[in-house]
Parts: structure tokens; C-alpha cells; sequence
């Protein structure tokens, strides 16, 4: 910065302020990306706690709620491409408070009176977070390209912190107030609304570059790194969202109340929350993410064992190692779209497809946990699936962890041109 300095030091105080500026900025928008993240996890954690409830108020068959705890996660997935789209019409900050805003809509759609707004209201509420959810890693890789790793801790923190409270707050929050489920969901509208409302100061501040034309999305699909980011990241959410279902289910079959069911779901999430911040820093940091990958996988398969032996027997442990493995699973695959990838273009079009891709993949999870089940009688079959799912988890994220750049093997280093 050139400053010309006057005799009564104006130069001066305006390169100060120019600073002080700068750093206010900055310090908004890790605040701004922190509550917009939290605003992402509560629709989905906060059904589980209250799905008996919505069950029997509404009279849905078993099919009609697996679609509806399916729903959202397909969503992510198809509704991905939406990020990119609308980047292009309206700019990547204008996007994100675009989509702030159907979150907001469609969460207080959801608990109308009608049966048909619950999925319509749900639909409208996962597609905004679809979107974001690409865009988000796109914006820190543009605005944070030193600081990825802290920037991905703040994102993913917002997130899991976020779906704690919806897991833990939802039964609570419907018992006080009287309202049932519905006033148990819908209140969390309400940080929905106050992430727009943070969010929107940004969009006359924001000074970040444009993102530049991608280069051919059908590149990525020739990709080998893409595709095992993109199949680490399906994978992992197969189980992280079959657990966030179904958890309270399972220990309410086991005679606990929805009260302890959710609260230990709470616990599991509230575990994920410091591990979640540290986790992308650390990996950063590290020239293959190898070892970090082993341990999440690891604790997720202990945790995942302890609730397939011995459910009852110290439930709490059970839910704890659990989310520490899924503390550190679902960060390492955010964070790997940052460091597998040169630009924020192309940072936007990996996050794309493998939250596109992978999403869908991970629908299955909800789906086929709640079909066998269903099928079965029991919770062993269900829980011996998800253990043998980390068998292909850790394959896809040790190749993942391996120090490369997408579009590397064809020479163009990831870089667009």
C-alpha cells in the first residue's frame, strides 16, 4: 500500500483505516461464514429426534418416511449444480444469500398443516443448502487461499455444531413451548434467518475476485483424484446420515426415552464439533492426509462395532468414539476439495461433483439402513452394513490423501485454460 504522508499525518490515518477496514472485513466474513454453515445441519439433525412423532401425527407409511429422511440428502445431491448456476447469474456472495434465503422459506414451509408441505417445504429447504454447500469451500479457496485449512475448520464447526443442537434442542424446545413437532422444527428457521441477516453486509463489502469460466466439467469425470474425492466423500455420508436418522430410532427401540435417544445423538454431534475445527488445519499442514484418514476410519468403525455388540452397554462411549471418527471424516473430505485442487474455479467444480455425486450416493444410506431394518426386525444387519462400508471409505480416502492436483495427469495441473 503507498501512502503519501501530509504534514498533519492524514496519510497516515487513512492507511489506518484503510487496515482497519480490511481486518473488519475479514473478521465479518469468517463470522459470516460460520453462521451460514450452522444454518446447514439443523433441518436434516433436528427430524430424526421428532420422526416417531411426525410418524404417527400424520399417519405416514414406512415408505413415506424413508422418502422423507432420503429426501434432503438427495437434494444435496442433485440440487448441487444449482451453486454453480446461479454464481454465474448473480455473483458468489449474491448466490449464497440467495440460497440463505430458500433455506429460510422452506423451513417454515415445512411445518404447514399439510402433509404435502412437510416434502414440499423440505425439498425447497435442502435445495438451498445443496447449493450453498458447494459454494461456500469455493469462496474460502478464493477470499482464504493461505488460510484454507483454519478457514474449512470454521465451516465445518458452523456445520457440526449446528446439527448438535438440532439433535439435542428439537424434542426439548416442542416439550416446553407445547407445539409438538412442528414448533420443535420450527424454530430453527429462526438461525436460518439470522445467517442472511449477518450474511447480507457482506455483499456490499465483498471485494473478492470473480471466478473465472470453468474449464469443461466433463474434465473431472475423466479424473481419477475427482472421482476418489468425490467416492470418499459418498461414502463417509452414507454412514454419517443413516447415523443422524436413525440413531434415536435405534436406541428407542432399545427402551430409551426420545428425550436420552436425542441426547445422545446431541453428544455424538457435539463430540464432531472440536474435532471438526482442528481437523482441516491439521491436514493441511500435512503432505498426505494418510494418517488422519486411518484414524477417522478407525474410530468410526470401534464406534459402529460397540453399538453393534453391546447397544445398551455404555451407550455414551459408543456415540463418543463414533463422532470423533465422524468429527474428522466428513472435514477431511471438505478439506480435500481445497488441496486437491489449484484455483477457486476449479476448487467450485470438484465440490460440485462430489457433493453432486456423493450426496446421491449417501441417500442410500437413510434408505437401505430404514429398508433392512424394516425387513429384518433388528438393528444388527443394518449396523454390520455400515461397519463393512469402511472397508471402501478407507480405500477411496487413502487415494484421496495421496499428494496430487486434479488435472494433473493431463498436464494441466488444475488449472483452467
Amino acid at each position: 500500500m503507498r501512502t503519501t504522508l501530509t504534514a498533519d499525518g492524514r496519510g497516515t490515518d487513512d492507511a489506518a483505516d484503510r487496515q482497519s477496514r480490511s481486518r473488519f472485513r475479514g473478521a465479518w466474513l469468517v463470522a459470516a461464514v460460520f453462521v451460514v454453515a450452522a444454518a446447514m445441519r439443523t433441518p436434516v439433525s433436528s427430524v430424526g429426534p421428532v420422526l416417531t412423532d411426525i410418524r404417527q401425527s400424520l399417519g405416514l407409511s414406512a415408505v413415506a418416511v424413508s422418502v422423507l429422511t432420503a429426501l434432503p440428502v438427495v437434494c444435496f445431491g442433485a440440487l448441487a449444480p444449482l451453486g454453480p448456476w446461479m454464481t454465474r447469474k448473480l455473483g458468489l456472495t449474491r448466490a449464497i444469500a440467495a440460497f440463505c434465503a430458500a433455506i429460510v422459506a422452506g423451513l417454515l414451509i415445512r411445518v404447514g398443516a399439510h402433509t404435502g408441505l412437510l416434502f414440499f417445504g423440505t425439498f425447497v429447504a435442502a435445495g438451498g443448502i445443496a447449493a450453498a454447500n458447494v459454494l461456500l469451500p469455493a469462496l474460502i479457496k478464493r477470499d482464504y487461499p493461505s488460510r484454507t485449512g483454519a478457514m474449512m475448520g470454521v465451516y465445518t464447526l458452523g456445520v457440526i455444531a449446528s446439527g448438535a443442537l438440532g439433535a439435542g434442542l428439537t424434542v426439548p424446545f416442542a416439550d416446553a413451548v407445547g407445539g409438538g413437532w412442528r414448533w420443535g422444527l420450527g424454530i430453527w428457521a429462526a438461525p436460518a434467518a439470522a445467517a442472511l441477516v449477518v450474511w447480507m453486509p457482506w455483499l456490499k463489502v465483498d471485494s473478492g475476485t470473480a471466478l473465472q469460466p470453468p474449464a469443461p466439467f466433463k474434465r473431472l469425470l475423466r479424473d481419477r483424484i475427482a472421482w476418489s474425492v468425490t467416492l470418499f466423500f459418498g461414502v463417509q455420508s452414507v454412514g454419517f446420515y443413516a447415523i443422524l436418522t436413525w440413531l434415536p430410532t435405534l436406541f428407542e427401540d432399545h427402551g430409551f426415552s426420545d428425550v436420552r435417544a436425542g441426547a445422545l445423538l446431541s453428544v455424538s454431534s457435539l463430540v464432531q464439533a472440536p474435532i471438526a475445527l482442528v481437523t482441516p488445519s491439521i491436514a493441511a499442514r500435512l503432505r498426505t492426509q494418510a494418517l488422519p484418514m486411518c484414524v477417522s476410519v478407525g474410530f468410526i468403525a470401534a464406534g459402529l462395532s460397540g453399538l453393534l455388540i453391546a447397544p445398551t452397554f455404555l451407550p455414551l462411549l459408543w456415540v463418543i468414539v463414533l463422532g470423533i471418527g465422524q468429527g474428522a471424516s466428513f472435514p477431511l473430505a471438505l478439506i480435500l476439495m481445497v488441496l486437491r485442487t489449484r484455483t477457486a474455479e476449479v476448487t467450485q467444480q470438484l465440490s460440485s461433483m462430489s457433493q453432486g455425486i456423493g450426496y446421491l450416493i449417501a441417500a442410500l444410506g437413510p434408505l437401505v439402513v430404514g429398508a433392512v431394518h424394516d425387513a429384518a426386525g433388528t438393528w444388527v444387519l443394518p449396523l454390520a452394513i455400515l461397519l463393512a462400508l469402511c472397508v471402501p471409505q478407507l480405500l477411496f480416502g487413502l487415494d484421496a490423501a495421496r499428494p496430487r492436483f486434479v488435472g494433473q495427469h493431463d498436464g494441466t495441473d488444475g488449472r483452467d485454460g
